[in-house]
């Protein structure tokens, strides 16, 4: 399975946006389901927002109403758009990308860093006041 590759990071003010690319394998990437997670330094990774092989949408409560994911097939990339960043929004962003079997098979929920074993190498998002 080819790595997913993250792009769009930056550093932007409070209340700024950006837009997270997340370029995946062609060959699956119609039926992969795509998350975005976030970390930052000495806390365990964190769900964001993930769209499943029905392109049902799942967003953690914490970016609800600001940020938005989008898949388009014919790019074969995922899309974070984050509005009204807020300095907690600081972290390190990782793309994951793989099967609905996969992510399923852990009955730990899309959102949850175990559920994936396909990652990024990640994109720093700075939100400053």
């Amino acid at each position: 399975r080819v790595q997913p590759v993250e792009s769009g990071g930056g550093s932007v003010q409070a209340g700024g946006s950006l837009r997270l690319s997340c370029t995946a394998s062609r060959d699956t990437f119609n039926t992969d389901c795509v998350a975005w997670f976030r970390q930052r330094p000495g806390e365990e990774r964190e769900g964001v927002a993930a769209i499943d092989n029905f392109r049902l949408k799942h967003y953690a409560d914490s970016v609800k109403g600001r940020f938005s994911i989008s898949k388009d097939n014919a790019k074969a990339t995922v899309y974070l758009q984050m509005d009204n960043l807020k300095p907690e929004d600081t972290a390190m962003y990782y793309c994951a990308a793989d099967s609905m079997t996969q992510v399923a098979s852990s009955n730990l929920g899309v959102l949850n860093h175990r559920s994936w074993l396909n990652w990024g190498q990640g994109t720093q998002v700075t939100v400053s006041t």
